[in-house]
């Protein structure tokens, strides 16, 4: 409805599941109706002037559709790797000192010889776990590929501590960039910016636990990846276990960080795109 809408010169706007949810608790109705839905969305579109435009389907949208179908893919790896593990602590006890992990392909290659006199059920099983594992990763491999002919050239790739599957992950939870005000609104959807927290003369600030959990999780990635490698980095982690922050505390600042050149890079490759497309 909303292509045909936006098609038809209408200006759509996306209004938030919390904030809905929030105005129809505040009316008398009980229950929950498609009326009541309408009028509380209505509500909250007059209140609230900088709503977000809705999200059409672009490159952002594949991204999040291949990223979510490879992370799929890994998810059920591991489940099968811990299945294939449970079988072989019987079949092959003490095999973790010759293979210290179910990953690569020689690990796998060396499980596949061990079991070829396996007999009965429990070998059959093990055995069709190692194809299932295999074929998993393969299947994850291609669409690592698929993300990242999509992904290439994005000025996010030049940020230290940004891979392939970190970038496509930021550009499809973003969606279109230009949603956001500015920096400090994107670090709040992303659950990064701190939330004030004072009362009287007691200035603090507390740990954000809300916003977009795999943005979070991205600049996370990042964060964690420059503290160990890059080395302005490092230095501000310095800085900041200096002045008496934990480790912890420290990542969280350098998250906040982060943020914002990425913000700054996301806007660039949007750029470039539409000048592409």
């Amino acid at each position: 409805m909303a292509h045909h809408l936006i098609a038809a010169g209408f200006v759509v706007r996306e209004v938030p599941p919390q904030l809905s949810r929030r105005e129809r608790a505040r009316s008398r109705r009980p229950g929950k109706s498609d009326p009541g839905d309408a009028l509380a969305i209505a509500r909250v579109t007059l209140r609230e002037p900088d709503l977000p435009p809705v999200r059409l389907e672009d490159r952002s949208t594949e991204l999040g559709l291949l990223a979510d179908a490879r992370d799929d893919l890994v998810h059920a790896q591991t489940r099968a790797r811990n299945r294939l593990h449970a079988h072989l602590v019987i079949l092959m006890p003490g095999y973790g000192r010759t293979v210290a992990q179910l990953v690569s392909g020689r690990q796998l290659e060396t499980i596949e010889r061990a079991l070829g006199g396996s007999a009965g059920v429990r070998g059959e099983l093990a055995r069709a776990l190692l194809a299932e594992i295999r074929d998993l990763g393969r299947r994850a491999s291609e669409l690592e590929r698929s993300i990242a002919a999509l992904v290439a050239g994005h000025p996010l790739l030049e940020l230290p501590g940004v891979g392939i599957l970190t970038a496509a992950r930021l550009v499809a939870e973003v969606g279109d960039v230009a949603r956001f005000r500015s920096p400090a609104a994107f670090a709040m959807l992303a659950g990064v910016a701190p939330i004030p927290a004072s009362s009287g003369e007691t200035q603090r600030m507390r740990l954000n636990r809300g916003g977009n959990r795999r943005l979070n999780r991205a600049l996370y990635t990042i964060a964690l990846s420059q503290a160990w490698h890059h080395q302005p980095a490092k230095a501000y982690i310095a800085r900041k276990r200096a002045s008496g922050k934990s480790w912890a505390e420290a990542v969280r600042c350098l998250k906040h960080r982060v943020s914002r050149p990425v913000f700054r890079l996301l806007q660039a490759g949007q750029l470039e795109w539409a000048r592409a497309a």
